[in-house]
């Protein structure tokens, strides 16, 4: 088993990156190579496409992020409420979930909201109780209020009316604590934190069950999106996109609705031991597809970030149902060293928080070294050794750093 212990790193504060660099492309990137624990280059996202051949595919998160951040006041002590929009709930989508924050919340409470640049609306929050889903802790269940036409648009349209931008809590913190610095504008943040390729227009959720939104997840009946964005997407351009069209790389697409656990730090002795989240995930019948055949011919197979990597490896097979029907289920995988990566070769993906679980997929793909046996020890020392390279040259870490490519 992997102590948790062995995935902690000093990352000093100004290594935060509170905000992308522009363009999008010109962020660093580490490159290692899986077969060679010697090889590392120091190069931009904008080279991807040197490190590529034809016939490459690369498997992408079209997971659009929401604006899930709301804030207002108790209308009755006008005390500021701060919350997180985690979906519908499942028996009543009129019902929202809400993660909320504020002083002494209780139950037939009114919350007024304000919009994203701090201006009151005509929609409010009537608290009904707190959640009872696991994982869900600190959770109510709320219903909006207010004129007939808005709430008929549905939780995404009102959320698009008075939420914001769902930053991680480390770069609203690290803003705060560098006050001088410009902070960029609501508008700024909506674009940048959302890949250039995120859709409106996929499913939703998957069926209910034990695994569903009663389990802790954010993927519910109309959360069309994610709380948080699949970030090593971010570094993507137009521009870069189609140079890798134009150099024969094939692009699929695959879904992954990014919910509030995917960051959650492990508290436990060992990794092995830290309670899952569930995400819904979602593989089209095409990618599944243009995925299975170059991997029996022997092309490259490189996801883009940990979302893709993890819906990929949720499903045993990627043979595509006959109806034409996608692959979709709720997922609990856990990746840590000693995993058998099944439909992947190489992955572009960012510097994570330490003690996390995306720290340990890293290290799981580190040990699979084609031809030897996978040494769980020597994936964390690989990782532990890649970061300190990023540290003492500079990185930016974190959602709005740079990436490291492991080939």
């Amino acid at each position: 088993m992997l102590p948790t212990a062995a995935l902690d790193y000093t990352l000093p504060e100004d290594r935060i990156a509170t905000a992308p660099v522009s363009p999008r492309d010109s962020a660093r990137m580490l490159v290692l190579r899986r077969a060679d624990p010697e090889f590392i280059e120091h190069r931009q996202v904008r080279d991807l496409p040197e490190y590529l051949s034809p016939g490459d595919v690369l498997v992408v998160n079209t997971s659009r992020v929401i604006p899930a951040r709301i804030q207002g006041v108790r209308a009755d002590t006008m005390g500021k409420v701060e919350g997180l929009y985690l979906g519908p709930v499942e028996s009543d989508p009129s019902r929202w979930r809400v993660m909320l924050k504020g002083r002494r919340m209780r139950e037939n409470a009114r919350i007024a909201l304000y919009d994203a640049d701090g201006q009151p609306t005509q929609l409010s929050l009537i608290l009904h109780h707190r959640s009872e889903s696991q994982g869900e802790a600190g959770a109510w269940i709320c219903s909006p209020d207010g004129p007939a036409d808005l709430l008929a648009l549905g939780a995404i349209a009102l959320l698009d009316r008075v939420g914001s931008t769902p930053l991680p809590p480390y770069i609203l913190a690290a803003r705060k604590r560098h006050a001088d610095a410009p902070t960029p504008s609501e508008r700024d943040d909506r674009a940048t934190y959302q890949t250039v390729y995120a859709r409106a227009d996929q499913p939703s959720t998957g069926p209910a069950g034990p695994a569903g939104p009663g389990s802790g997840t954010n993927a519910s009946h109309g959360a069309a999106g994610s709380i948080a964005a699949p970030t090593a997407g971010l570094h993507f351009t137009p521009e870069l996109l189609g140079r890798l069209a134009a150099r024969g790389v094939h692009r699929v697409d695959v879904t992954l609705h990014v919910g509030t656990g995917t960051f959650k730090p492990v508290e436990c002795e060992f990794v092995e031991q830290h309670p899952m989240h569930s995400e819904w995930c979602t593989i089209p019948p095409d990618s599944a597809r243009v995925i299975a055949r170059a991997r029996a011919q022997g092309r490259r197979v490189v996801a883009v970030g940990t979302t893709s990597a993890r819906t990929l490896e949720s499903f045993p097979t990627l043979q595509p149902a006959l109806d034409g029907t996608p692959l979709e289920h709720w997922t609990k995988l856990l990746i840590t060293p000693g995993h058998r990566w099944k439909h992947l070769d190489s992955m572009l993906t960012n510097f994570h928080l330490p003690r996390s679980t995306l720290m340990a997929m890293i290290a799981s793909l580190l040990d699979s070294t084609p031809g030897t046996a996978d040494i769980p020890s020597r994936g964390v020392a690989r990782l532990q050794a890649a970061y300190a390279a990023a540290l003492s040259s500079n990185y930016r870490f974190y959602s709005f750093g740079d990436a490291m490519l492991v080939l």
